[in-house]
């Protein structure tokens, strides 16, 4: 069971306006403080009230551009001054933290590579113990669901309670679409976990490419999330990183207002008829289910049995390569996914190894 966090809910950062949904904006990285400041009015401009921009940029390789360190803090200090923005930055470190503290940033967010570090992520927290500063965790950059959660749970030990996760997807060597693999599945369990966490997508990081990202802003949107994290460059084809997934301040103006933010709930009764008949029918498959694998799992404890009696070893991998083949093939009459049939009945065939290699481990 997921341990409980304290937290303040996110209408009282006094951060975020209407119209939904809330967003942070601004380029990959801090370059120049004229870049910083077009930007920013730019995106000031169309209502968008929280910038962001990169201040140290954790780069694969040295000597590619690793941001423009503390400088750059006074340039969104600037940003805050002149157009009463909310300012955030990436931090990886306590010294950036003491340093976004001192110059007035008002919201910092906890990297990818970072969220994977326990001892990094410990160290911010203590960096930010008494402070009243809101924090933001990205997902580590493998799918990693208790590696995520243990990085907040250490951010809310120590005090802070303006909390809330960016999802922008997991680094994968396969060849897909996106620079990162959405894994999506991860962020709606990490959602159902904690239904009140603050949850951004970060689709200029997921997608890598700014054709993607209308795409990506909608699926966060039709899964209910209550925000987007989206790069944008007041000139994208200058800039010194991720020049292809970051907008214009007036592309991104039109993509917010292309998207369709869907409501949590409704008070129409023709709705609420329907999806409690619905909701009826899904409570009864379940129970059957629930009856069904029980079943499986009372024939997989006689096979167990019946293995132990005769000396025969629990795998027989070339029955269960045929059975898995003839799933796939049966599934995909149904309209189910060969990921989803996959998953269900490797989960299946696990519990029931995990049993016959009780039964026989206990010998009568």
């Amino acid at each position: 069971m997921a341990k409980i966090l304290d937290i303040v809910p996110v209408n009282d950062w006094g951060f975020f306006t209407l119209p939904r949904p809330m967003v942070i904006a601004g380029p990959c990285s801090a370059e120049t403080r004229e870049q910083v400041l077009e930007t920013a009015r730019g995106l000031r401009r169309f209502g968008i009230n929280v910038f962001r921009a990169g201040i140290w940029k954790p780069r694969t390789h040295p000597g590619s551009f690793e941001g423009i360190g503390t400088e750059g803090l006074k340039w969104l200090r600037e940003v805050k001054e002149e157009t009463g923005m909310k300012v955030g930055t990436e931090v990886a470190s306590e010294k950036h933290v003491y340093e976004c503290i001192k110059y007035g940033i008002d919201m910092v967010w906890i990297g990818a590579r970072t969220t994977a570090n326990p001892f990094l992520v410990q160290e911010i927290a203590d960096a930010l113990r008494d402070t009243d500063i809101p924090v933001l965790v990205k997902n580590p950059v493998n799918p990693d669901l208790d590696l995520w959660i243990g990085a907040l749970e250490r951010l809310n030990r120590s005090g802070v309670r303006k909390l809330g996760v960016i999802h922008r997807g997991f680094s994968t060597t396969e060849n897909i679409l996106y620079r990162n693999a959405p894994g999506w599945q991860i962020a709606i369990e990490l959602r159902t976990r904690y239904p009140q966490l603050p949850f951004f997508a970060d689709p200029s990081h997921m997608g890598g490419d700014r054709k993607y990202l209308m795409e990506i802003s909608q699926k966060a949107m039709d899964l209910g999330l209550e925000g987007l994290m989206i790069e944008s460059h007041c000139n994208p084809s200058c800039a010194l990183s991720d020049a292809k997934q970051q907008l214009v301040p007036e592309d991104l103006e039109q993509l917010l207002l292309d998207i369709q933010v869907r409501d949590a709930d409704t008070d129409d009764r023709v709705y609420k008829e329907g999806i409690d008949q619905l909701r009826a029918q899904i409570d009864i498959i379940d129970d059957n289910l629930l009856y069904t694998f029980g079943s499986r799992m009372s024939v997989s404890r006689k096979m167990g049995e019946y293995k132990r009696d005769h000396n025969i070893a629990i795998l027989q991998t070339s029955r269960w390569d045929s059975i898995m083949a003839k799933m796939l093939r049966n599934g995909a009459a149904y309209g189910l996914s060969e990921t989803f049939l996959t998953t269900v009945f490797n989960a299946i065939h696990e519990e029931s190894v995990r049993i016959q290699n009780e039964i026989i481990a206990n010998k009568p």
